[in-house]
C-alpha cells in the first residue's frame, strides 16, 4: 500500500477505449461512497500542462520528432504533478487520471521508437509518481477508432496515424499489464460502459479497499 494519504488511479488504452467514460463513472461511484475525488487527464490537468496539450494533440502527425514530443510530455507531466496530482494526493483524495506515463511508453517508445533510456531518464528527472492502480482498457483499434471523438474536438493527431501504429500501441499496453500485474488490471473495453465500470469497481474494491 502507498504511504501517501490519497490513492492514485490511472486509466490507459488506445483511442476510443472509453477512458473518459470510465473516469466519470468511477468518480461518481467513489464520491457517492464519501470519497473526495480529483479527476484529471494527460496531457493536461493544470494550466501549464493544458498549454502543452494544445501543442501535442493538434496538427500534422509528424509535427514533432519523437524526442521533442517526449520532452513536451515530460514538461506537461511535471507541471501536472506539481500543481494538481501531488497536492490532491497529499490531501487524501482519490486521483483518477485519464492517461499517464504508460501512454508515453506505448505511444512514444513502442510505437514511435523513443529510446528507452530517454524515457526512464525523463521519468527520473521529474520523479514521476507511480500509480497505485492502473486500468488498461483493451479494445480492437478498428472499433476504438470508430468510437473516438478526437476529430470532433480538433484533437485527432494520433487518430490519423495508421492502423499498424494503433495495433502496436494496443500490444504495448498489454505488455505493460503482463510485466506489472500487481499494478495493472486489463478490462475488456468492448463491453458496454456499465459492464466496464462494474468490472473496474470490483477490481478497485479488492486491490484498494
Amino acid at each position: 500500500m502507498s504511504a501517501r494519504p490519497g490513492r492514485f488511479i490511472t486509466l490507459e488504452g488506445g483511442e476510443g477505449a472509453g477512458k473518459s467514460t470510465l473516469a466519470a463513472g468511477l468518480a461518481q461511484a467513489l464520491s457517492a461512497e464519501g470519497r473526495t475525488v480529483t479527476r484529471t487527464r494527460e496531457p493536461g490537468g493544470s494550466p501549464g500542462a493544458d498549454a502543452v496539450r494544445a501543442l501535442l494533440v493538434r496538427g500534422d502527425a509528424e509535427r514533432w520528432s519523437v524526442l521533442s514530443e517526449a520532452l513536451l510530455l515530460a514538461a506537461a507531466r511535471n507541471d501536472h504533478l506539481e500543481r494538481a496530482i501531488r497536492p490532491a494526493l497529499a490531501a487524501g483524495h482519490v486521483v483518477i487520471c485519464d492517461r499517464y506515463s504508460d501512454s508515453t511508453w506505448a505511444y512514444q517508445v513502442a510505437a514511435r521508437g523513443l529510446d528507452e533510456t530517454a524515457f526512464h531518464a525523463l521519468s527520473h528527472l521529474i520523479a514521476a509518481d507511480t500509480p497505485d492502480l492502473t486500468f488498461i482498457l483493451d479494445i480492437d483499434p478498428d472499433i476504438g477508432l470508430a468510437r473516438s471523438r478526437g476529430a470532433g474536438l480538433g484533437e485527432d493527431r494520433y487518430e490519423r496515424m495508421d492502423l499498424r501504429f494503433h495495433a502496436t500501441v494496443r500490444q504495448a499496453f498489454l505488455d505493460i499489464a503482463q510485466r506489472e500485474p500487481q499494478r495493472c488490471a486489463v478490462l475488456n473495453a468492448a463491453h458496454g460502459a456499465d459492464a466496464v465500470l462494474a468490472d473496474a469497481l470490483a477490481v478497485l474494491r479488492t486491490r484498494l479497499p
